[in-house]
């Protein structure tokens, strides 16, 4: 009561003190001052007990607000502090309560509204709540009449989600001490499932109000249950191992009052063998507690209708002064393809102000993304648009974030502040903004993909980079930026950060492994073979190293030796595809197809979107006279890798040139055919040689004249087999004799049998 009192004579002051231009309206002022003065006396009198009807009350105005907004949270057991079910909960808090939603601080909604698209599952109140609030509070807070009150909302804190198909938790819990300052920690959470299987949703329950958020990555290596393991505590310190991706297309992650909808349509694939590992912010309560998290996955029926792509923006080459208020962030890409976008995830850290995305389209009209107009870290979000929307080829997205590392930011980490780089721990600084899109064939997809990743992993390269300059000693650190190097092919960059490791922790199996893997990719065998024995000296049970080893002892002929290394590591690890794969090859090559028929099922079992276990497979099908099959097998193996060029070459051949007619698919041959002659420039005779055969199957036979002899012009000796191919197209006849000639395959950069990991 006395908190509105002062606010009514302050507003009346106001109007007191307002241009008094002459002793009448100085007297005018004064009388009005004392009538107003003695109103507000006599109706605070009467405000507590006799409020009219347009006084609002919690039983019947406030209530349905709160439990509709707020009590998805805020009820009892919830990870949030307190409750706001009651009004004896809510009274005290009464103040509080209308500041937060007038400041919008509550519900926590960050997007500002008017720019961009409406996204799903909106925590924001309309203003006329905000309003009604605001007047609950001046009115005194009152109860009101007991039969106002709405039924209490039931809210279980089991699985919001339904009952899931497979909780997966800590193997134990972590101990986080009662105060002191927050802990970033890695936890690794074992899968158990025998399949390959599709999520399309996943609920986590942090069990604890320390739980600040999580970010949530699949490692299908062995790489993060190893950090693990060497740490004598639970979990592990520092980055993610760089094993640890997101599911590819996908944002995974939680922040209080996250939950994302069941998505059957854009569900992820979940391979056997994997572990979740979960990087959680943890802020000490004032008393120990103990940290376990579940999470519940659901499994969809089968594969997603849609498969999305992950885009991201940003700079890793930040460098903010100390000081600095306005320090801008910018990065942009232009679309190659037509996509649709579904979600948008910004992500920094502490000193982010303004967030802001938008989308240029080719005509020059903008499109806004996403803005965010006061950024705070504590309430990240990943934000679905209601309605997907198309944006076409040539589109710019475009990203520009605001940074305030001054004393004047009241979230700045740093007192007094401090020049800031970029960094993963939430004292350094980050920028980025995901975008969640599907392209509209899977052709483009792949295009997509494909160019994207360079962009992603070169700035990673940059960031990784410039964290080294500072923190040289860091293995982890030195192991992620070699692989992001293997990634865009600059192997001897990799070998350098690899060997780097290994001088720094010589007693860690790992680092011998990687650097072993790195020198085999350089094509330095012998010196690969050594890192390998070295990684199993120090573990006898590392089977990525026994698979490796394998791998390139086969590749050397040396097969008694392959076989005893590829056997155990199928024994160790029986989830590992790499293995059974690398193990049907060997018995392909002994002679032993039956054995090898069924390790390189057991592969695609494992992972069905294995491209070199269907092109094994397939060869051995072929050799048992089921041609039929090994075409599925093939197009299955370009479809994951489009610009693998022994298989475009034997797939185009196979389709061209086989005399069953229901194996013969004359366009789809062309179709592959060119793909491959266009990678190489049309400077490989193989190729060229095939591309005529298929145009020869589809008709075509002036085209199929004219690449045969552009095969023969790179020859240089004359070739028999193809003098008598191009006569046949010359007489307007295509060549049907799969089985008794083909092109050197020598001249088609043949696959070989080395396939080492390129994870840890």
């Amino acid at each position: 009561m006395h908190d509105f009192s002062r606010t009514i004579i302050i507003n009346r002051q106001s109007i007191f003190n307002s241009h008094p231009t002459s002793l009448n309206a100085v007297k005018f002022h004064s009388s009005l001052k004392h009538r107003c003065t003695i109103f507000v006396f006599f109706f605070l009198l009467w405000l507590p007990t006799h409020a009219d009807a347009q006084t609002p009350t919690f039983n019947k105005d406030i209530a349905p607000i709160l439990f509709k907004n707020c009590g998805t949270c805020h009820h009892p057991g919830h990870h949030s502090p307190f409750s706001l079910l009651t009004y004896e909960e809510v009274h005290p808090r009464a103040a509080r309560i209308a500041a937060a939603v007038k400041s919008r601080y509550m519900p926590p909604w960050k997007p500002q509204p008017g720019y961009g698209y409406a996204f799903q599952g909106e925590r924001r109140l309309k203003q006329e709540e905000i309003d009604t609030i605001e007047r609950w509070v001046l009115g005194g807070a009152l109860q009101g009449d007991p039969a106002d009150l709405p039924e209490l909302p039931h809210f279980t804190d089991d699985w919001r989600l339904g009952t899931p198909d497979l909780v997966i938790r800590m193997p134990e819990p972590y101990e986080l001490r009662a105060d002191g300052p927050d802990v970033f920690r890695n936890f690794v959470l074992p899968i158990s499932i025998g399949s390959a299987r599709y999520v399309k949703g996943i609920e986590f329950v942090p069990a604890t109000h320390a739980v600040h958020h999580a970010n949530l990555r699949i490692d299908e290596t062995p790489a993060s249950r190893q950090r693990d393991a060497d740490d004598p505590l639970p979990g592990y310190e520092g980055l993610m191992a760089g094993s640890a991706l997101y599911p590819e297309g996908y944002f995974l992650g939680w922040t209080p009052a996250q939950l994302p909808p069941l998505s059957p349509d854009l569900a992820w694939r979940l391979n056997p063998g994997s572990d979740m590992v979960v990087q959680l912010h943890l802020r000490p309560t004032g008393q120990v507690e103990h940290v376990q998290v579940e999470i519940g996955l659901y499994f969809a029926a089968g594969p997603p209708r849609l498969t999305p792509s992950m885009l991201r923006l940003g700079k890793q080459t930040m460098d903010i002064p100390a000081g600095a208020k306005d320090y801008v962030v910018t990065d942009s890409y232009v679309l190659p393809v037509d996509v649709d976008v579904y979600a948008v995830q910004p992500h920094a850290h502490y000193r982010a102000k303004t967030i802001e995305g938008i989308a240029i389209l080719p005509d020059g009209k903008r499109k806004w993304l996403i803005r965010i107009p006061d950024w705070d870290f504590d309430w990240q979000d990943t934000y679905r648009y209601q309605t997907p929307f198309s944006l076409p080829r040539g589109t710019t997205l475009t990203m520009r974030y605001t940074y305030d590392n001054s004393a004047e930011n009241p979230r700045n980490p740093r007192r007094p502040p401090q020049r800031v780089h970029w960094g993963q721990n939430s004292t350094d600084e980050m920028g980025d903004l995901w975008m969640q899109v599907v392209a509209h064939t899977a052709a483009d997809r792949d295009r997509l993909e494909r160019e994207f990743r360079q962009k992603v992993f070169l700035e990673d390269i940059r960031g990784y980079e410039s964290v080294l300059a500072v923190t040289p000693n860091d293995v982890s650190l030195h192991d992620d930026v070699a692989l992001l190097y293997m990634a865009v092919g600059r192997i001897g960059n990799a070998i350098t950060h690899f060997s780097q490791s290994m001088r720094l922790a010589p007693s860690l199996a790992a680092t011998h492994f990687n650097l072993g893997t790195a020198l085999t990719a350089a094509g330095r065998i012998d010196e690969a073979m050594v890192e390998y024995q070295k990684a199993l000296q120090l573990r006898p049970d590392y089977a990525s190293a026994h698979n490796n080893l394998g791998s390139v002892l086969l590749a050397r002929g040396k097969l008694e030796e392959a076989a005893v290394h590829l056997r155990r590591a199928v024994e160790i690890d029986p989830a590992q595809a790499d293995a059974h794969n690398n193990l049907g090859k060997l018995l392909e090559f002994n002679g032993q197809r039956d054995e090898a028929l069924v390790q390189l099922r057991r592969a695609l079992e494992i992972r069905p979107d294995y491209p070199d276990a269907h092109y094994n497979l397939g060869r051995i099908l072929l050799a048992q006279g089921q041609p039929s099959a090994t075409a599925e097998h093939y197009r299955q193996a370009l479809a994951l890798r489009p610009d693998w060029l022994p298989v475009l070459g034997e797939a185009a051949w196979l389709l061209a040139t086989h005399p069953d007619e229901r194996v013969r698919d004359p366009k789809q041959a062309v179709m592959f055919a060119e793909h491959g002659v266009a990678l190489t420039n049309r400077q490989n005779p193989a190729l060229l040689d095939v591309l005529a055969a298929a145009y020869a199957a589809s008709g075509n036979f002036d085209r199929a004249v004219v690449n045969a002899r552009a095969a023969q012009d790179l020859i240089p000796k004359r070739d028999s087999a193809l003098d008598q191919r191009l006569r046949l197209y010359q007489q307007h006849r295509p060549y049907v004799d799969y089985l008794s000639v083909r092109p050197d395959p020598d001249r088609v950069l043949p696959a070989g049998y080395v396939n080492p990991s390129l994870k840890k």
